[in-house]
């Protein structure tokens, strides 16, 4: 989150990184299938079977020695050719005649001694580095190659001549390999035409390159492999300053470079008038000693030093000598990172330093302590280091009065409020703190003005609400902690961007995206959300606002808790209001169960219920009497033939016709007028006449459906324990009855109206003799039981 000034440095290395990436890389848009990788296949030989529309085609890394012309000449769309690090040992370039197309070909690190020059003249990129020519593999034809940008060459001698070929080619990358290279005598080279130019000389050998080269419009320099001592460095300043004249050039690269530290000095001195303005120096070893060198500081164009991955082989030596040099340069710009220096000087008042980045060494906390020459300071970078005071860190600043970047990052920073208030200079916008041991108490120790705060992998657990207010504040970084909340807006005002992710939030405010309306990025995932009610609100929240917004969404935001849920997405995670809301839910089952009982009552009452839970009860002790009482003796409590219910406004047929008759064929019958007994209740008339009767005669008519004592001995009868199973119903519909007349809470009559057969009493005459008959059919037990008990009585 820090904008580290290594981008202005990197400035200088856009030309050559342009330069670079047009000689080297070739966009295309052709689909994926026309690409074919076949590399580190260990291939002895290019296969056949091809794709005859391959237009990229990589078999790097592989162990061919040879290629044939039948390998190519199918392949008429080919674009693209890499061939590196196989076994190639010949070359003719006629293999490629039908390859017009050709613009890519990469034979580097191959064991190439001899080409032909029949070349395809439409190449923008060839690479025949690193292979075992003699001497450069360049013939006329390679004048013609006007369309290209990238040349690599290798040989173990240079020539005069052998470069004439390309001298008037404007190339854009020139890679010469020197690394088989032996002198033998000074030689001066053509002038060439290229941007950047990369020599790499012989590993692990002094340099003894005596050759004179000259190149117009270079902008860019690479020089690897660079072994010195006292003796031979100045051939190499002799070298250096052939190539470094040009009006144009801009940047000059030394890798691998093994030099005496007064070598090194002297090289700094050879470029220091020089038009060069960035000077990179990559893995650099120093041996020998270390002594204090003079250095004159004279008007210089170099702007930027960076000097990475150090090995220092001088045990013993003078550290003011060494730091000396560094201080004092009048450049804007100096980067020494991963050297294991441990200290470095305060400049002189002169200086004019605007970057300082001194990433991976072993600095502590006394570093530009007490340094007040500073003044001109933008970004200053101390990542990795051995510091371990936050307090004296924010003491160091106080007069950087230009200091807009601090990054100290990756050190054991820690804060005790007790050191006392910190003192930051005001003009800090950038902090980068990450990656130390932070707590909770660094919000009470933070420059006021700062706009972008890092504090990402410490050890914080919440964010203080009493501290002091950062209202500038537009980007906070506090990932990788202990924060189980997320932090509230009013401290910081303008948040719009937040990295809180991998931290512990479990149940995260909802009202978040209400106190912190400016927020227009937030990254939270990775966090051991809790699925349960208290998320619910934070989830529809999350809904509510754009996804671009939410980083990571929704692939980061995962249930951790309970455990069915765990892993499940949170906008997979659904719960109902009415589960969460206990109160509501409260609510919901109260008038739930009011709504059921005031139907089951409405139910009751329509279907007259409490009738039947009385006959029920009279039913029940009625069965447990007569489960006291022997069979035999059950049946000498029959004394009627039949119990005859009807309605009082049917009286005058039963007495008349129905009474006169049965009894006429010797048929008792109990009758509730004349039998029932006084004094007892009526309902107990009923069972005892239903009990002492063989048959139950029902006389239905439209009068004994509105009669609710006929009703209920209509209900005691069917459910006679004590013929059971047996046929003792006889129903006489005296007169029609419709059945939207039947009340529908007499389902009983209902029913036993559809399930048994009724006899119905004619109107004509002449069929009562048949009625008759069937009621006398109907009485088929032999009453000897009913004699008896007369007999006894």
């Amino acid at each position: 989150m820090t904008k580290d000034k290594d981008s202005i440095t990197g400035s200088f290395h856009f030309v050559c990184l342009v330069i670079l990436i047009v000689g080297n890389i070739i966009q295309f848009s052709e689909e994926s299938e026309f690409a074919v990788d076949m590399s580190n296949m260990k291939l002895t030989h290019v296969p056949k079977n091809l794709p005859p529309k391959t237009k990229i085609l990589d078999m790097s890394q592989n162990h061919i020695s040879e290629l044939h012309i039948s390998d190519m000449s199918y392949l008429s769309g080919l674009k693209v050719l890499r061939l590196s690090h196989n076994r190639i040992w010949c070359l003719d370039f006629r293999i490629f005649k039908f390859n017009q197309n050709l613009e890519y070909l990469d034979l580097s690190h191959n064991q190439l001694q001899n080409i032909s020059c029949h070349l395809v003249t439409s190449l923008k990129h060839l690479d025949l580095s690193f292979n075992d020519f003699d001497v450069l593999p360049i013939c006329k034809e390679f004048g013609n190659l006007t369309q290209l940008h990238f040349l690599g060459l290798s040989a173990i001698k240079l020539r005069q001549l052998d470069l004439l070929p390309i001298a008037h080619l404007h190339l854009n990358y020139i890679l010469l390999d020197l690394e088989r290279y032996y002198a033998n005598e000074t030689e001066s080279l053509p002038i060439l035409n290229t941007k950047t130019l990369d020599l790499v000389f012989p590993p692990d050998q002094l340099f003894s390159v005596q050759v004179s080269i000259l190149v117009n419009s270079l902008v860019c320099l690479q020089l690897t492999n660079i072994k010195l001592n006292d003796s031979n460095c100045e051939l190499f300043t002799a070298f250096s300053s052939g190539l470094t004249r040009g009006p144009t050039l801009l940047n000059v690269t030394l890798r691998h470079m093994k030099t005496t530290w007064k070598c090194l000095v002297d090289i700094f001195q050879s470029l220091w008038p020089k038009p060069v303005e960035y000077l990179n120096i990559y893995n650099l070893t120093i041996f020998d000693k270390i002594d204090k060198e003079n250095f004159h500081y004279s008007k210089t164009t170099l702007k930027a030093l960076k000097i990475e991955h150090v090995k220092n082989e001088v045990f013993l030596y003078s550290q003011t000598a060494l730091y000396t040099i560094f201080s004092e340069m009048n450049i804007m710009m100096l980067t020494i990172s991963d050297t294991r220096f441990i200290h470095m000087l305060c400049p002189p008042p002169s200086n004019i330093f605007k970057f300082l980045n001194f990433t991976q060494n072993l600095f502590t906390d006394s570093v530009f302590q007490n340094c007040s020459q500073l003044v001109r300071l933008e970004t200053l970078i101390l990542r990795k280091n051995k510091l371990e005071d936050f307090y004296k860190v924010s003491l160091m600043t106080k007069h950087m009065t230009s200091l807009e970047i601090l990054d100290v990052s990756g050190n054991s920073l820690e804060y005790d409020r007790h050191d006392g208030d910190c003192t930051w200079v005001g003009s800090i916008v950038v902090l980068n703190l990450s990656s130390n041991i932070l707590t909770d108490s660094v919000f009470r120790c933070l420059p006021p003005k700062v706009k972008v705060l890092d504090l990402h992998d410490n050890r914080i657990r919440s964010i203080p609400k009493p501290i002091m207010k950062l209202e500038a504040l537009q980007e906070l970084n506090v990932a990788s902690n202990s924060l189980a909340h997320l932090p509230d807006c009013g401290t910081f005002s303008s948040l719009s961007v937040l990295i809180i992710d991998s931290n512990s939030i479990s149940n995260p405010s909802a009202d978040f995206f209400q106190s912190c309306q400016k927020i227009r990025s937030i990254r939270a995932g990775n966090n051991p959300f809790q699925c349960t009610c208290e998320l619910r609100e934070f989830v529809q929240s999350l809904g509510r606002v754009s996804h671009e917004v939410i980083e990571g969404w929704p692939d980061s935001y995962k249930c951790d808790y309970p455990e069915n849920y765990k892993g499940t997405l949170l906008k997979d995670f659904h719960v109902s209001q009415l589960s969460c809301n206990t109160t509501l839910l409260l609510v919901t089952i109260g008038v739930t169960m009011l709504v059921l009982t005031a139907t089951v009552t409405a139910l009751c009452i329509y279907f007259d219920l409490p009738w039947y839970l009385r006959m029920v009860c009279q039913w029940t002790q009625t069965q447990r009497r007569a489960r006291n009482l022997p069979l035999e003796e059950l049946q000498r409590t029959l004394q009627f033939h039949a119990f005859i219910s009807y309605s009082e406004h049917d009286s005058a047929w039963v007495k008349n016709e129905l009474v006169p008759c049965l009894e006429k064929e010797g048929i008792r019958v109990c009758l509730h007028e004349r039998n029932f007994v006084p004094g007892k209740s009526i309902v107990e008339n009923i069972i005892n006449c239903i009990e002492k009767s063989y048959k139950s005669i029902f006389v239905l008519s439209p009068n004994f459906v509105q009669s609710e004592w006929c009703h209920y001995e209509l209900y005691f009868a069917h459910h006679n324990l004590f013929h059971e199973g047996s046929d003792n119903l006889i129903l006489i519909l005296l007169e029609p009855i419709p059945r939207n007349c039947i009340p529908s809470k007499y389902h009983k009559l209902r029913a036993l109206m559809t399930q048994r057969t009724y006899l119905e009493w004619p109107k004509e005459k002449s069929k009562h003799g048949l009625f008759w008959a069937n009621i006398r059919a109907a009485f088929n037990m032999k009453l000897a039981l009913i004699a008896e008990n007369d007999a006894e009585t």
